[in-house]
């Protein structure tokens, strides 16, 4: 029996959030409010596109279509949105023999990017996969360009000692020599006020550095409103004074430390106490993994070293035959700034 890649309908769109949780790919960036977030805020069109084999679903591929210039591109990620993954969200795969499973698999890639082209013809098409998403031939072979990014993850374990073993030693002084009384953490579910106090310090800092931070608070804000179990906003307080804080999105297993800032003028090590409360506060809720969003940035890797993480990949896959510079430098200018 083939695989058919076709839009979701209403009722894929009413199952597409658990599609997304028993995929070992899906992350809260796939569930089906940040999929429509991301499309309202970014002037694209979302076309999420589903794979069943008779009634097995055995993926989930969301692409955003965006027009400018007249020229037609394919994102999944949409840019400017800083969300760091996204692309095919494979399901029903893990108890297959190889041979089964590549069949299938190739089959899913085979289906979507047909689907692509025949209604989209787009000039240019990026997308970044989900880690743990490895498999990158059927695009390959499809002539896509295909060029690995990484990022870190740490293992979450239950006994915080031997978490804290892993750290670095100013990392694990920090943590377990600060006075708990000269500060207080405060974590929300998908509180807004809180995630506009901690959007504008990011801002205040990219400001510091003369840079320009393309997250608007209404995209924040929206997003908080639509997924409140997802998005956790965390604070940080010091002499009873805003020290900066770190928005973070949970998908049920993992934890992503998504955007954030403190000020660097409190006298309490902001940063790492932060780190170490969402860690501990995701083991005390189930949570297995903490992503710290990236490690593509030298300056950055020596801080997010030092938690002890694992290093993982993903993947950017490009394909634009004669457009591809064209789509590259598009993308380039408004994506997430890997």
């Amino acid at each position: 029996m083939g695989i058919e890649v076709t839009l979701a309908d209403d009722g894929d769109l009413e199952k597409w959030n658990s599609y997304v949780e028993r995929s070992p790919h899906g992350t809260a960036f796939h569930r089906i409010e940040a999929l429509r977030t991301f499309a309202d805020h970014t002037g694209s069109r979302l076309h999420p596109l589903i794979g069943k084999k008779g009634q097995e679903t055995v993926g989930v591929f969301p692409v955003f279509e965006v027009t400018k210039a007249g020229m037609t591109t394919v994102f999944s990620p949409p840019p400017r949105l800083l969300v760091t993954y996204l692309g095919p969200a494979l399901l029903n795969f893990g108890k297959m023999k190889r041979r089964k499973a590549e069949k299938q698999h190739g089959r899913f890639v085979d289906g979507a990017l047909e689907w692509i082209d025949e209604e989209l013809d787009p000039r240019y098409t990026h997308v970044t996969t989900p880690v743990g998403y490895d498999d990158l031939r059927p695009y390959r072979w499809a002539g896509f360009e295909v060029t690995p990014d990484y990022t870190y993850r740490v293992d979450l374990l239950d006994d915080h000692d031997e978490l804290l073993a892993e750290f670095s030693s100013d990392a694990r002084q920090n943590v377990t020599n600060t006075d708990p009384d000269d500060y207080e953490i405060v974590t929300y579910e998908g509180d807004v006020d809180a995630v506009r106090r901690i959007r504008n310090r990011i801002e205040e800092r990219y400001a510091e550095q003369e840079k320009e931070y393309l997250l608007d608070e209404s995209f924040l804000v929206d997003l908080a409103r639509r997924m409140p179990e997802n998005v956790r906003p965390v604070e940080i307080y010091a002499d009873d004074e805003f020290a900066g804080g770190m928005i973070t999105l949970d998908d049920g297993d993992t934890v992503y430390r998504w955007q954030g800032s403190v000020r660097f003028d409190v006298d309490v090590p902001a940063n790492d106490l932060l780190d170490w409360h969402i860690m501990t506060d995701a083991i005390e809720r189930g949570r297995s993994q903490y992503d710290l969003i990236g490690a593509n940035t030298k300056r950055l890797n020596e801080y997010k070293s030092k938690f002890g993480p694992r290093l993982v990949a993903y993947h950017n896959l490009e394909r634009g035959g004669t457009m591809m510079k064209a789509g590259a430098a598009l993308y380039k200018r408004f994506s997430a700034g890997k």
